[in-house]
């Protein structure tokens, strides 16, 4: 596939609202409050040659703008029926930035709504257990074949088509909430090996056991997404398994194109965060696709070199921009990751760029 290249923004407000069609007594029709955000993402298939390398911050900058007049305020004041959904339609109808992929309101850690080009909805939420697991058939001295435990992280998540309606997505994440308790009945505290269907019970083994217990029940699943731990997960559709592993890196530099006086052409810094995204089979032995640590091994020689080090002297780098950055990462591990099929790279939370020549899946939360 053509890499793609997609630039991201965000932008936080502070905001109360009330869902006055529910009943009196559900805490949607009580004037509440949240720290939401906003995101957006462009659709650039021609890379970063032709645009300007500032465009992360001006993308930024313009959410910003059209979010200001929900800054502490009350939201019904502004938005018909201030869901999570139909803040994002509002946004994306007053927001003037070609070629969007994507317009997503997310209220809360555990949930959000992203609007995308064709017209769809994506609902999603976020779950929490905690269990023990062992990986049966690691090799000898692997850290995984020891009994150890995590705080798994699970979201789920439904899409239809978009539509300016009474409920709002709230209403789909009390049903996602329903379909959940007993699920976590059967996970929390528990012993993952126990559980007949999770013998062997990787990330991709629990994403494939979670999509066969829910699917039947919510037909409108889309994908289930496990976070084994903060920086690494997998997602599943019912056919494909996609893994994820992050890392941050400190670095600085200085853009090359932008105007002075920017402040950008002067000496400057970020605290990166980029994720590599593998697509693979299912390894019918170890029932992974590929190692969480191996990835990290693997990509260790390029994160040395980029952590802690002025990216102006990166040998190949020609320019610093978040693009540029990401295709040079690229470059570096495609021929040691051929799996490796899609990189996000942010600057500041939220904002940055996605490099895709894979399949599109969704967009982790921020």
């Amino acid at each position: 596939m053509q890499p793609k290249i997609l630039y991201s923004a965000r932008a936080n407000f502070e905001s109360a609202r009330y869902l006055a069609q529910y009943p009196q007594q559900h805490k949607f029709h009580r004037v509440h409050g949240h720290s939401f955000f906003a995101r957006l993402r462009t659709d650039y298939s021609d890379y970063a040659d032709n645009l300007n390398e500032c465009l992360t911050d001006q993308l930024e900058a313009q959410l910003r703008q059209c979010v200001a007049p929900l800054d502490y305020d009350l939201l019904n004041e502004h938005v018909y029926n201030p869901s999570d959904e139909n803040l994002a339609l509002w946004i994306s109808e007053r927001i003037e930035i070609p070629q969007l992929d994507l317009v997503g309101v997310q209220s809360t850690h555990h949930q959000g709504t992203d609007l995308d080009n064709a017209g769809n909805a994506h609902i999603w939420r976020r779950y929490r257990f905690e269990a023990a697991h062992q990986l049966p058939n690691v090799p000898p001295g692997h850290q995984c074949g020891r009994m150890h435990g995590h705080g798994f992280e699970v979201i789920l998540h439904a899409e239809r088509k978009a539509f300016h309606q009474e409920q709002g997505s709230e209403l789909e994440y009390e049903i996602l909430d329903q379909l959940w308790e007993p699920i976590y009945e059967q996970l929390d505290h528990a012993c993952l090996n126990d559980i007949p269907g999770l013998e062997n019970p990787t990330s991709e083994a629990l994403c494939g056991w979670l999509w066969e217990q829910l699917k039947t029940e919510l037909p409108s699943l889309t994908w289930v997404t496990v976070y084994e731990t903060v920086s690494a997960g997998c997602h599943y559709d019912g056919k494909h398994y996609r893994i994820w592993k992050e890392q941050r890196f400190e670095s600085a530099l200085r853009l090359n194109r932008a105007p002075t006086p920017d402040p950008r052409s002067r000496l400057h810094g970020h605290s990166y965060l980029v994720r590599l995204h593998l697509t693979a089979a299912l390894d019918p032995v170890m029932c992974w696709t590929v190692d969480y640590g191996d990835v990290k091994e693997l990509f260790k020689p390029v994160y040395d070199q980029l952590d802690h080090h002025l990216l102006n002297e990166l040998p190949g780098l020609e320019d610093t921009d978040a693009a540029s950055l990401a295709q040079w990462i690229q470059q570096q591990m495609a021929p040691l990751l051929p799996q490796l099929d899609r990189i996000d790279l942010y600057q500041k939370p939220g904002c940055g760029v996605i490099l895709n020549w894979g399949e599109h899946e969704p967009a982790l939360p921020s």
